[in-house]
């Protein structure tokens, strides 16, 4: 081109970071600064600050932000729009907040913007506290502002907060949006309340493959494995054809429930019949659904098969099959293999030291531990929450900074109590440390979730179900526990560990005992 105007560079700019060409759309903009006078506008730095993003380019974008401040275009929405989904993709939270309160009049835009950034920094509070503000700012939240809250509430697990954006969502019209009401029957299952989530998904006139694939999960990760069979075939009778992700959830309820000749028929047909590859995830899935019921040798010979190289997710779930089954040759054999894919991982050096620990190999668990210290990965302590007055309740194990300790301790020896009596016996083999029978037993009582439902029994009214979330898998004994409460207090007990729910009603768990 003879001359080039900047409505000519800004094309060039584009069309680089729209595919993806990042580096040269950086490129390209300097040679626009070197080569010309032109004085680059809103579309120019709008198109760069996108390539800065997504390139990882942090320093890049700080200096195109000070150049956007230079030459006064900080005043343009659009520019500070994008800078503040910039520094919240790179997690700086405090910059996006600080150009937030410098704009004069944020509109629709901004307010979604600040908001997705908050949620994505794992501040879903504060995403809803910022959507009150909107409101009484006058601003109307639009369905992106509806979408990006569902799933902020989602990764927090709150039921109450749902109920409040539902209620909005009713009242403005937007329960009608597939989107909207997928993202809101994820939130219910994810907070525990899968009744609600059957209904907004009963709700949805066509629901599309997405929504149906996100009712397909909520069953999976409460452990209804004949449901998301059930609702996986009305799926595909309604014209609905699954894709990779359908069938991950599928394979994943299967495993969870037992099912293994149904995930087997499943993971055969999904190639044949409806042209999905098997990916990592599923052979994950499969791996995982062999060794929960006992077929290692199956599991081990499908590792062998696979027409990809196994990750760490596949031997993680071969090293968990290890450890349920108490087979302690191959758990050191997949563990050192764990160890040189990914020795960053704790989750496999606690495993590890878990299967020496059930087999009595109490010097072996602890070098196992010693070296989790040595290279800094100390494991996260178990914590338990509940709801209750608009506040989440956190515990942990032994657990005394709440301000109700001593009322919740009295309840909980009041608990165990009517417990033995009606037959409760404490499973002290689940506590992995060589100690004397006195102190299992002191040990295991006092573990986080068994805080959180005495807690829940004290401050909720008889009858109301008590929904609990942990941060680690429910262990035997607190499993154990909660389905005697259900029991002699007459109450449904919802406790979502860190790989499934368990509904606990009537002495039972919608589990079965297979978790």
């Amino acid at each position: 081109m003879p001359y080039k105007d900047l409505v000519s560079w800004n094309s060039l700019i584009s069309a680089f970071s729209r595919n993806e060409c990042f580096r040269n759309s950086l490129n390209a903009f300097l040679r626009m600064r070197l080569e010309t006078v032109l004085e680059p506008n809103e579309v120019t730095l709008i198109c760069i600050i996108s390539a800065c993003t997504n390139s990882g380019a942090l320093d890049e974008g700080t200096c195109i932000h000070g150049f956007a401040f230079k030459i006064g275009l900080l005043r343009e929405s659009k520019v500070v729009n994008s800078l503040i989904n910039m520094y919240g993709k790179f997690g700086y939270l405090g910059s996006a907040c600080r150009l937030f309160k410098n704009m004069l009049v944020p509109n629709i835009v901004t307010w979604n913007s600040i908001i997705m950034v908050h949620v994505l920094s794992g501040s879903g509070e504060e995403g809803i506290g910022l959507f009150n503000h909107m409101r009484r700012a006058g601003i109307c939240p639009d369905r992106a502002t509806m979408v990006t809250l569902l799933q902020g509430c989602a990764d927090m697990g709150v039921g109450q907060q749902a109920d409040s954006l539902h209620g909005y969502i009713l009242h403005a019209g937007l329960i009608e949006d597939v989107s909207i009401a997928t993202g809101l029957l994820t939130v219910y299952a994810k907070s525990g309340r899968l009744d609600s989530s059957c209904e907004v998904f009963g709700g949805i006139k066509n629901p599309d493959r997405i929504a149906w694939t996100a009712m397909l999960a909520g069953f999976a990760v409460h452990g209804y494995g004949g449901k998301v069979i059930e609702l996986f075939e009305l799926m595909v009778s309604k014209g609905q054809e699954p894709d990779h992700v359908t069938f991950t959830h599928l394979l994943s309820a299967c495993s969870h429930s037992g099912l293994v000749e149904e995930g087997r028929r499943y993971f055969e047909i999904m190639s044949s019949l409806y042209r999905v590859q098997p990916r990592l995830d599923h052979y994950c899935c499969m791996v995982d659904l062999f060794g929960r019921s006992g077929h290692l040798k199956d599991a081990h010979a499908l590792i062998e098969t696979m027409p990809m190289e196994p990750n760490s997710g596949v031997w993680g779930a071969l090293l968990n099959a290890c450890n349920v089954s108490g087979n302690l040759e191959l758990g050191k054999e997949v563990a050192e293999r764990l160890f040189a894919q990914n020795p960053s991982d704790r989750r496999n050096y606690l495993m590890l030291s878990n299967i020496y620990s059930a087999a009595g190999q109490w010097r072996d668990a602890s070098k196992v531990r010693t070296l989790l210290k040595e290279r800094g990965l100390l494991r996260s302590p178990g914590c338990s929450y509940i709801e209750h007055g608009h506040k989440i309740h956190r515990f942990v194990v032994a657990d005394r900074s709440h301000p109700c300790t001593e009322k919740i301790y009295m309840k909980l020896e009041e608990v165990i109590r009517k417990i033995q009596i009606a037959g409760y016996m404490p499973k002290t083999e689940f506590v992995l440390h060589d100690v004397d029978e006195e102190t299992r037993e002191d040990m295991i009582s006092k573990h986080s979730e068994k805080l959180a439902i005495a807690f829940g029994l004290m401050v909720t009214g008889a009858g109301k179900p008590l929904i609990i979330t942990k941060n680690l898998r429910i262990c035997g004994d607190c499993h154990s526990m909660a389905k005697f409460v259900s029991l002699i207090e007459r109450r449904m007990i919802i406790i979502r560990d860190a790989k499934r729910f368990h509904h606990f009603a009537n002495g039972s768990c919608s589990c079965g005992d297979y978790w």
